[in-house]
Formats: structure tokens, sequence, C-alpha cells
């Protein structure tokens, strides 16, 4: 019984995601209520009608009170929480248990920055958002829908299968030679060929990355590009997981291979099959004769229609918009669109290149006047006017030259910057001309047109289709094939190896100084990394620890662990202890300085409740942190570590934090795992 709902103020539904026994449920209730003949009324009217008196109320308090509900319960104890960003609002419901509150809430904060991910600046005016979410046609309605419930759908999967995910941090694949040979490999033969080739029609390759299911093998950025936020890498896995998900049993190679490479630790060695020639891979073809089978009539019709509404894969030489945060001489310029080009390699492995279009200055001058139309309307709701109002960084008075010369670069092309012209206009003569209101609160109002003007243009720019006669800005598809031969040559000999290293990264035979060590999850929230020995549970991949009820005891206990830790640390506990059974678990977070030396513990901010949820995917707690950490440490470089372990509740507790203390300065040894 889980629910995922986006609504305006006028409780027209914008999005809404459901499993299938919450469809049911809402089916049953609405349409036992439908006269004889008439048939189910569509799911999304239900769903409007079920929902709407929330909405409503909640968009009632807000009128009234400026506040409104966050959360309640049920008497069927099913948990709902709403959470309003300008005029979308956002329900998440559980009623099955399986989700408490705060997962909800992390759910509702994912889903909203995947479509800032999708949509970028246009989710800064709710009018065009609107527009974006709930497109006029029908049946492109029901493409971008099903695109986000997939998002969705897959998010979950890995939060609940996926360690990096349960952490939202990234996780390399260990194995240094072969990660320095690939980011080699990427820099001087990739990236560089991709972007002398005349084919690259104005774009440019700024992020080449290379991963084996959810984690990385490499990463190169080119030298004028911006570091890539973990958040926006995060969000980018998903992407490259739901186009082309990972089938864990399928994907594995041979026993023999998972055999031979299962223990992972510094002693363990490969060596590469040699590549197999087309008289090889023709002569050991099975032949198979037919397969017969009887089907229902009835039956087989229904699965021939199903297969007619599914979604065609998707095309890998079509480039998929994307808005990323870029700093550029430490301005941070969010939601900058870029394209993404995901080429599968093999069934589990995935080129992913990231490229900037040529119009993306355009995006950063409308961000800059965003934030100045954004700043002075703050200061002249808060009551500052006159020259109280246009005080500080990228005033109005800073951008009026600018934005003239803007629009007049627009020109009547096919940007319909007509209305930004007239509104602008508007702007000027009421701030600006002797004897108008200058800078009060009669100004607000066009403000928000300002803003909404500036969003049109931006998604006219970024968002549109472009027309039949419009070249098409992208890497070609002889390129984009280019490419993919380069890195499968390059990785030919060591696909079956990597397969396998990315279920058994990290294994607890790596670590026989730590007796009655069984777990640990060790993150670096300065570079948004973790490491942590593997935990996948599938029928033909099992951990050390087997895959009875063990096994999922302690992946239970683990991703209980991460969401109790999570509750101290929104309290403002940088330490924890519990003892559960025959199990010892504890938590660190601490601070360092450049050098490894470790800083004296502070306070740690206190959240309310009802706070964003903490973690980097939806909104980087970890890098508030830092920042509200240096400013005692000025001067230095502060970095940020996480460490969870699980010991057997035998273990004396003064051997556990020794052991604590010679694990994190262990892990993160140069000599052990240089690229981390």
């Amino acid at each position: 019984m889980k629910c995922l709902l986006i609504a305006s103020e006028s409780a027209e539904v914008l999005f809404h995601w459901t499993d299938p026994e919450f469809l049911q449920n809402v089916q049953a209730q609405y349409g036992a209520s439908q006269e004889d003949g008439q048939g189910l009324p569509a799911f999304e009217d239900s769903i409007s009608t079920l929902f709407a008196p929330i909405i409503i109320s909640c968009s009632t308090m807000v009128d009234r009170l400026e506040d409104s509900y966050t959360s309640f319960t049920t008497e069927n104890n099913h948990i709902y929480i709403l959470h309003q960003f300008d005029e979308c609002l956002y329900i998440a419901v559980n009623g099955d248990g399986e989700e408490g509150e705060g997962d909800l809430r992390r759910k509702i904060y994912v889903m909203k920055k995947m479509i800032e991910v999708l949509f970028g600046m246009v989710t800064l005016s709710s009018n065009l958002l609107r527009k974006e979410l709930r497109p006029q046609d029908t049946e492109q309605r029901a493409r971008l829908w099903k695109l986000l419930q997939s998002l969705l759908e897959t998010y979950s999967h890995l939060r609940e299968n996926d360690q990096s995910f349960l952490v939202e941090a990234v996780e390399r694949l260990i194995h240094p030679t072969l990660c320095e040979q690939c980011i080699e490999f990427l820099e001087r033969r990739l990236v560089q060929q991709l972007n002398s080739s005349v084919e690259r029609a104005g774009e440019e390759v700024m992020h080449a990355f290379i991963l084996v299911h959810t984690k990385l093998l490499a990463f190169y950025s080119s030298r004028n590009a911006s570091a890539l936020a973990t958040s926006d890498l995060l969000v980018l896995i998903i992407m490259a997981q739901n186009m082309y998900p990972s089938n864990t049993d399928q994907d594995d190679p041979n026993p023999e291979v998972e055999n031979s490479t299962s223990g992972s630790g510094p002693e363990s060695f490969y060596t590469p099959e040699p590549s197999p020639t087309d008289r090889d891979s023709s002569r050991d073809k099975p032949v198979r004769g037919p397969v017969f089978e009887f089907v229902d009539p009835d039956v087989q019709m229904a699965e021939d229609s199903l297969r007619t509404l599914e979604v065609p894969p998707p095309d890998p030489s079509t480039p998929r918009r994307v808005f990323l945060d870029v700093s550029l001489k430490d301005v941070l310029y969010p939601m900058m669109p870029h394209s993404m080009y995901c080429l599968p390699l093999w069934p589990g492995i995935t080129l992913v290149l990231l490229t900037k279009i040529p119009t993306s200055a355009v995006a950063m001058s409308v961000y800059t006047f965003l934030e100045a139309f954004a700043k002075l309307e703050k200061r002249l709701s808060e009551g500052q006017e006159g020259s109280a109002a246009t005080r500080g960084q990228r005033t109005i008075h800073e951008v009026r030259s600018k934005l003239d010369k803007f629009i007049k670069a627009l020109g009547p092309s096919e940007i319909q910057s007509g209305q930004l012209q007239k509104d602008w206009t508007e702007f000027k003569n009421l701030a600006f001309t002797r004897g108008g209101p200058g800078f009060s609160r009669n100004l607000i109002p066009s403000c928000k047109k300002m803003k909404t003007q500036l969003c049109g243009v931006y998604r006219q720019c970024f968002l549109l289709q472009s027309g039949p006669s419009d070249i098409p800005q992208r890497l070609s598809p002889g390129l984009q094939e280019r490419a993919q031969t380069m890195v499968r040559e390059k990785l030919m000999d060591w696909k079956d190896f990597l397969l396998v290293k990315s279920k058994r990264n990290i294994t607890m035979v790596s670590y026989p100084d730590f007796p009655g060590l069984i777990h640990f999850i060790c993150v670096d929230r300065s570079t948004g990394q973790m490491i942590a020995p593997s935990l996948n549970l599938t029928e033909r991949n099992t951990s050390e620890l087997g895959t009875g009820p063990l096994a999922h005891f302690i992946k239970r206990k683990v991703w209980g662990l991460v969401n109790t830790t999570r509750r101290y640390l929104q309290k403002g506990y940088s330490t924890v202890t519990l003892r559960d059974g025959d199990f010892y678990f504890c938590y660190f977070l601490w601070f360092e300085n450049e050098t490894g030396f470790k800083l004296e513990a502070g306070d740690i901010p206190v959240l309310p409740d009802d706070s964003a949820p903490i973690g980097m995917l939806a909104w980087d707690y970890y890098r508030k942190l830092l920042r509200y950490y240096s400013k005692n440490h000025q001067g230095e470089v502060v970095k940020c570590y996480e460490l969870l372990t699980v010991h057997l509740g035998v273990i004396p507790t003064e051997i556990i934090l020794q052991h604590c203390r010679q694990l994190a300065s262990k892990l993160w040894e140069p000599s052990r795992n240089p690229l981390l």
C-alpha cells in the first residue's frame, strides 16, 4: 500500500505513482460506486477525488494560517507525509508498515531532486512546471509519468538492495591498476578523440565514466569542467540503471570465474582469458530445437495487448537532457543543461558521457538574472525598500544593462522574447522612472512576472523539442558507436572479472586483524565516496555470511542501523553505540584536516523533525555541516568521515573501540586505495 502524488493547489494531479495494492484498493473503492454499464472511472480521476479533501485543507491552512500539517496517521495506520514546494504539494503514503515517516519524506525529496535534474530551472516557476509535468497531450503525459514512475521504482529498489544508495555515497571498484589504466584511457584517447571530432555538433564532453552495475570503475573530467556534485552523480547512476537495469543473476559470468575472484583481498590475482575469436565463438554455439508451448488464447491475447502498451527501449544514440550544478570561479550555477549519453557496453557495464551544449551560456545568464530578481523580491517582502532592497551582490542595478543586452541578443528569433521585453520595460518604468513607485512592495508582482518570463526563455531554449528544420545538436551516432567500440576493446579481457568484482568488491577476508568484526561501512563525506564489504544476497550470489537467516538478519540490521544513526545525527549526536542481542553496533562521525589530524569534535546543529532528510542525494546535509564546522577552522581544509561497524556482542567494548580507530585509519591509507 504505497503511493506518491504531486498535485497543484487546485487538486489537479501533476504526477502519481502507486503500487499494485494501492491501485486495486482505489479501483475497488471508486469502481463500486459506478452505475452498471459505465465501467471503472479513469484512475487519475479516482485518485484526484481521494486526495482532494487533503489538498484543499492544506491550501486553506496555508492561506489562513501560513502553515500546514506535515504528517498524520489514519485509524487504519496509514502514514501520510506532506510537503509543499512553492505551489506543488507532494504527498507520500504507506499502509503496509514497510516505510516510516523518514522513508516517505526521503522519497519526496528524492522525487523533487530527480524532477530538478530533468526539468532544470523550470522548477522555479510553478506555472511552467505544471505544464511540464502535465502536458495537454495524453500520450506525452503517459510517457512522462511512465519515466518518472520507473525512476522512482529504480531508486526504491537500489535503496533497498544497494549499500551505496543506503548511505547515499558513490562506491568505486577497488582495483587500482585497472582503474588508473581506464582513467588514462578516458583522458588521452576517448575524450580527446571525441572533442576533436567534427561530428560532435558543437558539444564538448565534460565528464566520462564507466559503471559496472552501480559501482564506478573510472571517472574522468576534462580540465575546464566543474566538479560533478555527488547528488547529481547518484541521480545519473539511477537514470543509467533505469535505462539498462542490472539483472544480477543473468549478468553474472560462469561460477568458475566467481570462485577464482571471490577472495578480493590484496593477495588475490586475476589473469584474464584471451579474447575469443570469431572461429571460437561460432564453433561452440549450442543448437536448440523448437520449444512448443500451449497457451490459453485469451491469456495470449492479453499478453500481446500489454506488450503493445510497453514503452520501447531507449535509443542509445538519443541523448537525455539533464540539468546539473556547475561551479565556475567559486560561483555556483545550479541546474545547467547537459546532454547525457548512456552507452551500453555489455549487460551490467555502461559508458556514460556528459556533454556541454553550445548554448549553455544562455542558462548561466538566465540564472544570474533570476537570482537578482529573487533577492529583490525577498527583500521587498521583508519590508526593505529603497536603497536597502538593492544592496548586496548582483543587484538589479548591476544586471540592468546586461539584461538589456541579453534581450537584444535573443531578438525576434524562434525564442518568443516579446513578452519578456514587455515585462522588463514595465519593470524599468516602475523601478527606475523618476516619480514612479521605485523599489517598494508594489514592485513584487513585477518581480514575479520577470522570473516567470526568464524561466519561459530557459524552457524554450532547453526543454521544448526542436523543429524538423533545426540541426540536431548532439554527437553523431557514428561517433557514439566508435566510442562504444573503443571502450569495449579496452575492457574485453576484463568484463567477466568486472562483473564478479562488482558483487565481491571488498570482503571481510581482507581484514583478518579485526576478530569479531562482522560488517562495516566507511564514508568520506567530503568526496561522497564509501567503502563496505559486499552484502549481495541473490540466488547465485552470496556474501561471506551465506544466504541463510544470518545473512538476511545482518543486512536488515545494517539498514536499520543507518536509519537509527540518522535520527540521532538529526538530534545532534555524532557518536552512537547500541547493543542488540548478540551484536554490538557503533557509529562515529568526525572531522579531520588535510594532513589527517583529527579535529576536536564540536556541537552539531539540531534539526527539526520535519527537516529535509540527512544524506547527499536529495539534500546535501554534509556540505552544509562542513560549512558550519569550518567556521571555527578558517584557512584549513576540513574533511568529514562516517564509520558504522557491526561486531559480535561477546567482544569487549574496549576492543571494539580500538578496532574502530584502527579500521578508520587503515581504510583511507593512500597506499591501500590510491584512487579514493
